[in-house]
């Protein structure tokens, strides 16, 4: 991670930048780091990047799903005297966005998507979590790329971490759960927010007919393509994708 971690009460984050505010909102399996790409370019372009820690394992188990995540974020918001913000979501933090501009759309001045889950997702398989076996996590994590190189020893051995931690198991098959329960087909044609939905071709979590079904649903929303590219495109294809979102951003007088 390119920037220090904040702490303050219940909150971590890391900042960097002035201006608009971007916040971006990892996956159930996402660190902070892996938006380093976008925080580094953006918070140099006129934007603040903020990269709050969401509480996935810290909530209680019954308050572990998307309602409870996206309200984290108003409170988040609140706590930082944001208004107004463009939201990025990559997996189950393009979810959480998704559902906080159900409830707040007057918040949010644009979605950025990525990989997002909300209509349709694959779980990491039927046998997840396997608890235990170092190189069946390894398959899976390079699974989620095009590129296996990607999956490096450090991602892998956090992933496995989690899936060998009895009480984070349990709140990955909670939120796994919600997310099925919170299914938005129906709420994204009332989205009338400017969106861009940023996927990469070769996704075999989310994969590519997610991204057109999104498309179809929201009413103002542009769909770019990352060709050689598995769940995470700002991990593989950091300086493409920010080039697309830049360009996007632009366009939108964003």
């Amino acid at each position: 991670m390119s920037s220090k971690l904040i702490t303050d009460g219940k909150y971590s984050y890391v900042e960097a930048g002035e201006g608009q505010p971007i916040i971006v909102l990892h996956g159930l399996m996402g660190a902070l780091s892996n938006f380093d790409g976008v925080l580094n370019y953006f918070s140099e372009k006129g934007y603040k990047v903020i990269i709050p820690e969401l509480p996935i394992y810290n909530l209680p188990l019954l308050k572990t799903n998307v309602k409870n995540l996206s309200k984290f974020l108003k409170d988040f918001m609140a706590y930082k005297k944001i208004d107004k913000a463009i939201l990025l979501g990559n997996s189950l933090g393009g979810h959480i966005g998704l559902y906080f501009t159900k409830l707040n759309p007057d918040n949010v001045a644009a979605l950025v998507l990525a990989g997002s889950s909300g209509l349709y997702e694959k779980s990491m398989g039927d046998t997840f979590p396997k608890r235990g076996n170092y190189e069946y996590i390894k398959a899976k994590t390079e699974e989620v790329f095009y590129d296996p190189a990607i999956a490096t020893k450090e991602v892998v051995d956090e992933i496995y971490a989690s899936v060998n931690d009895r009480v984070r198991v349990i709140k990955t098959l909670a939120i796994a759960k919600s997310a099925i329960r919170h299914n938005m087909a129906k709420d994204l044609p009332k989205m009338n927010i400017p969106a861009c939905i940023i996927w990469g071709k070769n996704d075999l979590v989310t994969p590519p007919e997610v991204a057109i079904d999104f498309q179809k649903l929201m009413p103002d929303a542009n769909l770019f393509w990352i060709d050689k590219c598995g769940h995470a495109p700002m991990m593989e294809h950091p300086e493409e994708f920010n080039a697309i979102l830049e360009s996007w951003l632009k366009e939108r007088n964003l």
